[in-house]
């Protein structure tokens, strides 16, 4: 016990000293994990670290499944629904298909059921990886819900084709017709169950009398609930926490009502999504020389070759399908050329492109058991446990680096039209301001002219407004005038750092009690996060 609480805080305080390296890289996080994870996994005397894939299907998913849900917009996931549902589930089913077919063809004694296994784990991207490589990046608001929706409900179909295949072997019993069936009777129960736990989250949220900490905790419990749940009643646990987190979001605004109750769910969020994250990408890495030494039977040039060949087939399958399932729609149906632009040859390569594997395929290939029904092995295990590990790292790793650098060779640029985001920053923040200074003037009109408060909260409302419109107008303006809202923003940061350095001063004169000079620190946190959120830092 003491020894794995141990390891878990050494591998937590490694990650952070690897992501801190990474970011000096310019690196992101999880290629770089997996990449340190595989080199410290050859250093001698490195305990080995066996990964329960049961822990990663219920530790690990519900909350980073949940966490991608809840900030995806509703209303985008709903515009490109089309694009993501033939990714998500056309794509997975395809993929599984050619590499069923390509592996028995290739590997000797490879059976179609074990070829459909191994497409069902591989076939789908990772939600983390692709947003992890693509932030930072400009891509057109389209490509990224796209690939950010397909990563939500792909590890679903994936799962359910693995579960299938995994069945068929051990029992040696398959109906094509009945899982066909099955597949949307499972995937759609899913989702009932999801959207019914998130009725009785929203409902705790909304009427009972939570506190911040309360709605912070709940929110973590939220998923696991979810997940459980369906997954007791052999539905689809992620269908039900991608559906249930999608709903909350959407009404997210009614049930975390209070600044400090967001707040403090959006640190405790973040916080759990960075630990969880880092986590798996280094065991990833790690697990490597445990797969290699279970790889008996196979000589070690064989497993290579075919494991870099079925990456490379997941990476072309990847995009030849892209093509026919951007264009194919828009040839058919005239409504979609009318309402959508062309989005060209560029803007589906990147979505080809950014097809890396992560932690589920891992966590499949180590699900599958050691024994069939009959007692007999199982067959092929470790050299698909190899495969699989190949696929993530030749994906991940080579797609992953060379993504930004194929982004900005090809040019890409917003084909829809959509405000820029600072534009729509200073319009959202225009409206709410003289709503406020609305019901300011219309209620408390009376009141303002004797109350010297009030006065001064009317006034820093209206001095808000100005700057906002400032700011809008700049976007228009000439680069100097730009210049000077940038400078405003610096120096505002560096009198919260002054205002920082004086209230530590105060605290060494004991003149004042530390509880005051805690929320005079809490104060100045939210004052600077405003224009770190909003941007400007």
């Amino acid at each position: 016990m003491h020894y794995n609480l141990l390891l878990v805080i050494s591998l937590l305080f490694v990650i952070f000293m690897l992501v801190m390296l990474g970011q000096k890289f310019k690196i992101s996080s999880p290629i770089f994990l997996v990449m340190a994870g595989l080199f410290i996994s050859f250093m001698p005397k490195i305990p080995q670290i066996e990964i329960d894939p049961e822990l990663i299907f219920l530790i690990f998913l519900p909350p980073l499944l949940y966490e991608a849900a809840w900030y995806t917009s509703w209303n985008d996931f709903w515009k490109w629904k089309r694009p993501i549902g033939l990714l998500a589930f056309g794509l997975v089913i395809f993929t599984s298909t050619i590499v069923a077919y390509a592996s028995q063809a290739m590997i000797p004694g490879f059976t179609l059921a074990l070829g459909f296994l191994l497409g069902g784990i591989i076939s789908p991207p990772d939600a983390v990886a692709a947003s992890s490589v693509l932030k930072g990046i400009k891509v057109p608001k389209r490509v990224l819900t796209i690939l950010e929706g397909e990563s939500l409900i792909n590890d679903a179909s994936s799962l359910i084709v693995f579960r299938f295949a995994l069945a068929a072997l051990v029992t040696g019993q398959f109906s094509l017709q009945q899982a066909i069936g099955t597949f949307f009777w499972v995937a759609g129960m899913g989702i009932v169950v999801g959207l019914i736990i998130a009725h009785i989250a929203y409902v705790v949220h909304r009427f009972l009398p939570t506190t911040p900490s309360i709605d912070a905790a709940l929110t973590l419990l939220t998923p696991y609930f979810m997940y459980i749940i369906a997954e007791q009643f052999h539905f689809s646990g992620v269908m039900a926490v991608v559906s249930g987190g999608l709903f909350l979001s959407y009404r997210s605004h009614e049930i975390l009502t209070h600044g400090s109750t967001r707040l403090q769910t959006i640190g405790v969020w973040a916080t759990l999504a960075f630990v969880l994250n880092g986590l798996v990408f280094i065991l990833i890495g790690l697990e490597l020389p445990m797969i290699i030494k279970g790889l008996e039977g196979y000589s070690i040039l064989d497993a290579v070759k075919y494991a870099v060949v079925i990456s490379i087939l997941t990476i072309v399958v990847r995009i030849l399908w892209i093509y026919p399932a951007t264009f194919i729609p828009r040839f058919l149906f005239k409504s979609i050329r009318e309402n959508e632009p062309n989005p060209g040859l560029k803007n589906p390569f990147i979505i080809g492109w950014a097809g890396m594997r992560g932690v589920i395929s891992l966590a499949s290939a180590l699900s599958i058991p050691l024994l069939l029904n009959s007692g007999q092995p199982f067959p092929h295990r470790n050299l698909i446990l190899f495969i699989t590990f190949i696929v993530i790292l030749v994906t991940l790793v080579f797609q992953g680096l060379t993504l930004p650098f194929i982004v900005k060779w090809l040019g890409i640029k917003e084909i829809d039209h959509v405000a820029p985001e600072e534009e729509q920053e200073a319009g959202i923040k225009l409206r709410i301001k003289k709503a406020a200074l609305n019901q300011l003037n219309e209620k408390y009109s009376s009141e303002i002219k004797s109350n010297e408060l009030l006065s001064f909260l009317k006034h820093e409302i209206e001095s808000d407004i100005s700057l906002t419109h400032q700011r809008l107008n700049s976007m228009e303006c000439q680069v100097c005038q730009k210049k000077e809202i940038e400078q405003y923003n610096q120096v505002l940061k560096e009198l919260y750092s002054t205002q920082r350095k004086e209230l530590y001063s105060i605290r060494k004169e004991y003149a004042f009690s530390d509880e005051e000079i805690r929320k005079q620190e809490m104060q100045l946190d939210f004052d600077e996060a405003k224009i770190t959120w909003n941007g400007h830092s």
